[in-house]
């Protein structure tokens, strides 16, 4: 041995500290969460599988895409992307109210977003039909305009409205409320407008929770069923909705046709959820690559 060895021993590594958890390690908890998920998400939606492999492929395909079923896919899908949309909007207005200005009640008007929530869907779609039924408060006046409401898409539209707001309001809220306005009044004294200030510095912090909200209204209501059945009317190949079609199909004892309408209407809403999320992804990369 030399005997600058002897004179230098080599150092220790030093232990890396153990960190303490109030949950139990990984291995357990990650267990449970597939258990969990599995019992809970996997399996039910499996049998959608197994139910569909029952019949051949040209059956399959003959019931998914029928004319009444193609018709009820564009209006399930294209009144829950417009629904969705104009919460998108609506829902900013309503969290930048009630962040930024201070009104008589407005903690009964930040209670109201919550409404939807709580009210049973059934009875939202009796009132909403009330509502907008020709000879209701909002329909009678409607009507003659030309606006039909009750019994038509459109009708479907303000239902999906009325069950996807609370989403986008209570999703952008509270990172409104953590904006730190220093950066809008150093944008402002900068000389940048309301809207260069708002695209250039607020839109970009509040962009994810933006696109969280609007894919929970979306995905809310793509499977909305209650709110809709009673104002949509329900009529095939017009203002029927594919979950109505599929309970109908149901009803009729075809499982193999319900669960493979079920499986398309699955594996529609898994594409545009997960184009929502690689977008939510690719914003806070972009996002991350501009703050190093």
């Amino acid at each position: 041995m030399s005997t600058l060895g002897i004179l230098h021993p080599p150092l220790a590594r030093p232990r890396r500290a153990r960190r303490f958890g109030v949950l139990p390690g990984f291995g357990l908890s990650m267990g449970f969460t597939v258990f969990y998920l599995s019992l809970i998400v996997l399996i039910p939606l499996s049998t959608l599988f197994f139910k569909s492999a029952t019949l051949d492929w040209e059956t399959f395909w003959t019931a998914v895409t029928a004319p009444r079923v193609l018709a009820s896919y564009r209006l399930t899908f294209g009144a829950a992307l417009l629904a969705a949309l104009v919460n998108l909007v609506a829902g900013l207005a309503v969290a930048w109210t009630l962040v930024r200005y201070e009104f008589p009640g407005k903690k009964i008007v930040d209670a109201l977003v919550d409404l939807p929530f709580a009210l049973p869907t059934a009875v939202a779609g009796i009132a909403l039909t009330a509502l907008y039924a020709s000879n209701g408060w909002m329909g009678r006046w409607l009507e003659p305009l030309g606006i039909k409401v009750a019994y038509t898409p459109l009708g479907v539209v303000v239902a999906l409205i009325f069950i996807g707001l609370p989403f986008v309001v209570r999703t952008v809220q509270p990172v409104l409320e953590d904006a730190e306005r220093e950066l809008e009044e150093a944008a402002a004294s900068l000389g940048a407008s309301r809207l260069q200030t708002f695209l250039k510095v607020l839109l970009p912090t509040i962009l994810p929770a933006l696109l969280t909200g609007f894919a929970l209204a979306f995905a809310r209501a793509v499977g909305e069923y209650g709110s809709v059945v009673f104002i949509a009317g329900n009529m095939p190949m017009v203002s029927e909705i594919t979950p109505l079609l599929i309970i109908t199909k149901l009803e009729q004892y075809d499982y193999a046709g319900a669960a493979s309408i079920a499986l398309v209407m699955l594996l529609l809403s898994f594409v545009l959820l997960l184009f929502i999320n690689l977008l939510q992804w690719w914003q806070a990369r972009r996002g991350l690559g501009k703050n190093v």
